[in-house]
């Protein structure tokens, strides 16, 4: 099967620092992958990159089935082709209700005045209270969504991109500041949404990352150091110098 997104021969410099270096990534159609390694590894330019907000100096980027460039297209038609991004710090609507929240984030015609004269039907609803149910706050749909611990607001997050129904979803480090027990929902989210289409994760924790159970790809220096399970990259004698052995 052909892959979902393919980043080839990729590289990105910021004044003389080259944030990627000649980065080639791929991920399937439906599957789960984390991204580790060492601060300045590349991680946020790849996303960056794949989202439209950076421009590569070279290299391609292809997405879809029949592959398209994304190269040059802005990070709102990036959005509308199927690709979802989730930043490290929740951004919910923290004086609207949970409910609400999903709403919103629902994919429906984006044109302003229709935006305006949008009303919920029957559909709706149960889609939003089938969403709630997935990330764990089908009894919190009528909560101000400011009144949520840091978790359920990252998990909210999520909702809202499922709502926008991504065929690739990029999440950046999920698991920060949350509960044992909040991180192990977490992980239950990202797993579940991995069944119907690619999910990246990039994240720190190793414990996290373990728990995820995928593909893992070590980034350093803006290039793939080590791709495979989360055992085979943490034996890699080059993982541990860099990167574990910090």
């Amino acid at each position: 099967m052909s892959a979902l997104l393919e980043v080839s021969g990729v590289s990105v410099s910021f004044d003389g620092f080259k944030a990627l270096n000649n980065l080639s990534f791929s991920v399937g159609q439906a599957e789960l992958r984390a991204v580790i390694g060492p601060n300045g590894a590349g991680k946020t330019t790849f996303m960056d990159v794949v989202t439209g907000k950076t421009q590569p100096d070279q290299g391609r980027v292809l997405w879809g089935e029949p592959p398209v460039s994304l190269l040059g297209k802005t990070e709102s038609a990036i959005a509308v082709a199927g690709i979802g991004r989730k930043f490290q710090r929740p951004t919910v609507f923290e004086d609207q209700s949970v409910r609400d929240n999903l709403m919103l984030a629902l994919k429906k015609a984006r044109l302003p005045l229709k935006v305006l004269l949008f009303k919920p039907g029957a559909k709706d609803f149960a889609r939003v209270e089938e969403l709630a149910d997935i990330i764990g706050l089908g009894a919190a749909l009528s909560r101000k969504s400011g009144q949520l611990s840091h978790g359920q607001k990252q998990w909210l997050e999520i909702g809202m991109l499922l709502a926008q129904e991504p065929k690739l979803l990029l999440v950046d480090e999920p698991a920060a500041g949350m509960t044992t027990a909040e991180r192990q929902k977490t992980t239950e989210i990202l797993r579940d949404a991995a069944k119907t289409r690619a999910v990246v994760v990039v994240e720190h924790d190793m414990d996290f990352v373990r728990r995820l159970d995928c593909k893992v790809t070590v980034l350093h220096e803006g290039s793939v150091l080590a791709e495979g399970s989360i055992d085979h990259v943490t034996k890699n004698a080059d993982v541990i110098e860099v990167y574990l052995g910090r």
